[in-house]
């Protein structure tokens, strides 16, 4: 097998049609990449191409040459994800071109940060109109990142600039950072084939991680799982193929039919699709009319073009040259990673409107009319890493957050995603369940704990004659309902602070401990006692209960029982009499009849010693006229009953 150098780049090319990309990657590096039939009988590319060459500092340059003509800009879109470095080709004879204009911008949306321009043809001019070329090249140029960059006279005639490129190109490719090799393998596959004796083969440019020979891996999103049987770097056998590399995959079972460009290679359990989209987005400087809300767009993100719905969260509408959060509904799923750039054309008008990152890589629908949905965006656009972690934690609430399902929305892995949980340990509580580890703030605990108190208390209120609720009951009386893991640990840790008390299966908060039966009977007897102590001048019902002090609860249940039990009489909504006081009213009342025909107020109040308030007197007079044993007539009373019919007992 082959060495690997010890750094790789991807380095795109950029430009109007028939500018000369081709052949300046044929002159650097002797590789035509125009491998299509048609693309060699009409001299243009129409697919994507690529070459490679050994930079004189040993790093190996992958080059990717797109096509400039505009009926095939999207397959430039699908070729200049990756590209760590551009080369945008101007033809000297012609200058800049529309498709030089679109082809930098897409650059500049896509996050290429570096490169510089390389003037072709220039031995068809002459001095002057090279240097009036230049010139305007130089004023195209600002504003944009390749301001300021390197211009390179080139001939593909006379080789005037080779050297020059190839020392430029060597120079920035020094100062690439190297892709990230901690992070999952990704492959986004741009091509598929089969060779004869081998089967599928894939091909595209690894953007993270590293992958070898007999390695496990899936493709996405179909969840294909297979294993690498062999690797190819730009048309060499290797072991290993790492992030920045021109790789070809040979996989193992897997039918050329199975797979197709836009698909995503990478590790088992990495990826999951979804057809939602946290995105910020960027439209271009000019275009024919404003982004309108629900607008059906061409998504390019990786290597695949699919319809995307944008969704913008508070507008109606997006303007030339403006930044926003917004999101996007796929038509299929789709698999990425946060970061991940991506760019928004619209269908059959061959126009690029926008591009721009995706914030959350599986998400969901958010409403238009929440308004902090887009502060929740712009958070998720500025935040960092542990920061949105927690947030999206916290969000969660009482359901958790599986550690996995963390790691898909934020695309963090490994050793990066353990540092991340470390680093919020203090305001965490993670709970396993089997494999699976369940993230929580604590401060959906604590809100979780103080609610089981508060439904307890209420329901003991309500009903203090109650042994207690079981585990289920209690749970279906919280305002939402949480995760079994989170409960099981609420409940438990209210149990070892004694804040909770459990009996069987039944649990109740300490000062509501079932009473024994004899106990109740004993309270019960006191509720009476009390009130038969009133006599007829008790205080309002309320009050009396309220003597009672920690008991007051069940005191009052057993006043309703009282009530139920006609030992315990409402005169009034307030006045609460004992029976057997009532019974000495009504024996009195019996008596003073067989001597009067009448009895008035003033009467009634002698016949208890002449000091008993109207507040009590209006009250018992209504109380006898209501059980029919007096009858009001103006301002006196008669007896209603025959006396053989009164009763001094109430039935």
């Amino acid at each position: 097998m082959k060495s690997l150098p010890s750094k790789s780049v991807i380095v795109g090319t950029a430009g109007h049609v028939d500018h000369g990309k081709s052949t300046l990657i044929k002159v650097l590096t002797g590789i035509d990449p125009d491998r299509l039939k048609e693309e060699k009988e009409r001299g243009i590319t129409i697919d994507l191409g690529f070459a490679h060459l050994i930079l004189p500092s040993g790093i190996l340059a992958g080059i990717v040459d797109v096509p400039g003509h505009e009926r095939f800009i999207h397959n430039m879109v699908i070729g200049a994800g990756g590209v760590d470095l551009v080369m945008l080709v101007i033809a000297a004879d012609e200058g800049v071109m529309p498709q030089t204009v679109e082809h930098l911008e897409i650059c500049e949306l896509l996050g290429i940060k570096d490169g510089f321009v390389i003037l072709t043809k220039v031995d068809l001019v002459d001095e002057e109109l090279l240097e009036l070329v230049t010139e305007d090249v130089r004023e195209f140029l600002k504003g944009t990142f390749l301001e300021g960059a390197p211009i390179i006279l080139f001939s593909a005639v006379t080789l005037q600039g080779k050297e020059d490129i190839i020392k430029v190109l060597d120079e920035k490719a020094k100062k690439v950072r190297e892709k990230p090799i901690h992070k999952p393998f990704r492959l986004p596959i741009d091509g598929v084939f089969t060779v004869k004796g081998h089967g599928t083969v894939v091909r595209g440019t690894a953007i993270s991680g590293e992958v070898a020979l007999g390695d496990e891996v899936m493709v996405y999103p179909q969840g294909i799982l297979t294993k690498v049987r062999g690797i190819q770097v730009h048309g060499k056998p290797v072991d290993k193929a790492y992030a920045g590399m021109r790789t070809a995959l040979n996989l193992l079972n897997v039918s050329k039919d199975e797979v197709e460009r836009g698909n995503v290679v990478s590790l088992p359990g990495v990826l999951k699709p979804t057809q939602w989209l946290d995105v910020e987005i960027k439209t271009v400087r000019k275009f024919s009319k404003p982004l309108k809300n629900f607008e059906n767009l061409l998504l390019y993100i990786g290597t695949s073009e699919v319809l995307a719905k944008l969704i913008l969260v508070v507008k109606n509408e997006l303007p030339a040259n403006e930044k926003d959060v917004a999101q996007l509904f796929v038509s299929k799923p789709i698999v990425c990673f946060r970061d991940d750039r991506f760019i928004l054309r619209r269908p059959g008008t061959n126009e690029t409107v926008a591009g721009g990152r995706v914030l959350l890589a599986v998400t969901a629908r958010r409403k238009r009319t929440k308004p902090w949905e887009k502060e929740e965006l712009l958070f998720l656009a500025q935040g960092d890493l542990s920061e949105i972690a927690y947030y999206l934690i916290k969000k969660r609430g009482r359901r958790g957050l599986k550690v996995e399902d963390l790691s898909y929305s934020l695309s963090i892995y490994g050793q990066e995603l353990e540092d991340i949980i470390n680093s919020l340990n203090e305001k965490l509580i993670i709970i396993p369940e089997g494999e699976t580890r369940y993230l929580f703030a604590k401060s959906a605990l604590a809100e979780l704990k103080e609610e089981i108190l508060e439904r307890l208390e209420k329901y003991h209120q309500a009903n203090p004659l109650s042994p207690g609720l079981s585990k289920e009951a209690l749970k279906s009386r919280l305002s939402d309902e949480p995760n079994h893991l989170l409960y099981e640990r609420a409940l438990y840790q209210l149990l070892q602070d004694q804040k909770l008390y459990k009996d069987k299966d039944l649990y109740l908060l300490p000062q509501y401990r079932n009473i024994k039966s004899t106990e109740l009977e004993e309270l019960k007897k006191k509720v009476e006692q009390t009130f038969l102590k009133e006599g007829l001048t008790p205080r309002d019902a309320e009050e009396i209960l309220l003597d009672f002090g920690d008991k007051y609860y069940v005191a009052k249940e057993l006043f309703k029982l009282l009530q139920r039990e006609s030992v315990l009489i409402p005169v009034t909504e307030k006045l609460v009499y004992h029976r057997d006081i009532l019974e000495e009213v009504k024996r009195k009342v019996f008596d003073y009849f067989q001597r009067h025909k009448e009895l008035t107020v003033s009467s009634f109040r002698d016949l208890f010693g002449g000091n008993l308030s109207r507040k009590y007197l209006i009250p018992l007079l209504e109380y006898l006229d209501k059980e029919k044993i007096t009858l009001r007539v103006g301002d006196k009373r008669v007896l209603r009953k025959p006396l053989t019919q009164v009763s001094t007992t109430k039935t």
